[in-house]
């Protein structure tokens, strides 16, 4: 098992949603469901939100939780791929005498995750030796190979053509990153080069209610009509 960190990269510049990761969700501020939920967990030993925003850290600290370093502005561009975020948390605890085993990204926008989520994973990651990433996955809901791209004039494409005479059965299911959580051993953040690598993960399997991205409006209104509703099933 080993030591576990949890980085939740939280930017204060989002351009798509504004302040989306301090912005009301259900009640809270975005940022606060899924810091509760790697608390519940007990699985962490250590939680740290990586950011550049004043406003974030009050946040954060409003939960008695401790930013304990900033983000250097030049890893918070919108464009800044997330394992260079990583790979300087993981090194300045390091440096710092503080090393782990395992690093976890936690997303800030993820409020259907629970710390069951979290547990599930865990246990996945173990059984596998914790030698391979792991990735939180959500099955696409219709075959990829039938997708369109669309065109300004309004016509759509056949990104595959052809394949719409295949019956989904005979198509196989495909996943997607939920954009959620992943699990990577201490060495592979510590080695990476660059944006890093998609390839040679395990993957989580969310339910679908839960593999929701939320990078727009229309998708933040899915999340919280999602989130209100199985709240009032738990109560």
């Amino acid at each position: 098992m080993g030591r576990r960190l949890a980085i939740i990269p939280a930017r204060g510049g989002s351009k798509r949603i504004i302040n989306k990761n301090i912005r009301d969700f259900c009640g809270k501020p975005m940022i606060s469901h899924i810091l509760e939920s790697a608390i519940a967990s007990k699985l962490f030993d250590c939680i740290h939100v990586s950011t550049e925003s004043s406003d974030i850290c009050k946040v954060v600290e409003s939960m008695g939780l401790t930013v304990h370093f900033p983000r250097p502005v030049e890893l918070a561009d919108d464009r800044t791929p997330l394992m260079p975020v990583l790979k300087f948390v993981t090194d300045k605890f390091a440096a710092q005498g503080e090393l782990f085993d395992q690093v976890w990204l936690l997303m800030a926008c993820a409020p259907l995750i629970d710390a069951n989520d979290f547990k599930g994973a865990a246990d996945l990651f173990d059984s596998r030796g914790g030698a391979e990433p792991l990735l939180a996955i959500g099955e696409y809901p219709v075959p990829i190979e039938w997708a369109f791209s669309r065109l300004e004039n309004g016509r759509i494409i056949p990104v595959m053509p052809g394949k719409f005479a295949i019956p989904s059965q005979d198509l196989g299911k495909k996943f997607f990153d939920t954009g959620s959580f992943a699990i990577y051993p201490s060495k592979f953040v510590r080695s990476s080069k660059g944006a890093g690598s998609d390839l040679g993960y395990i993957g989580y399997i969310l339910p679908k209610y839960k593999a929701i991205d939320i990078d727009d409006e229309e998708d933040w209104k899915v999340a919280e009509a999602l989130y209100r509703y199985l709240s009032s099933i738990c109560l």
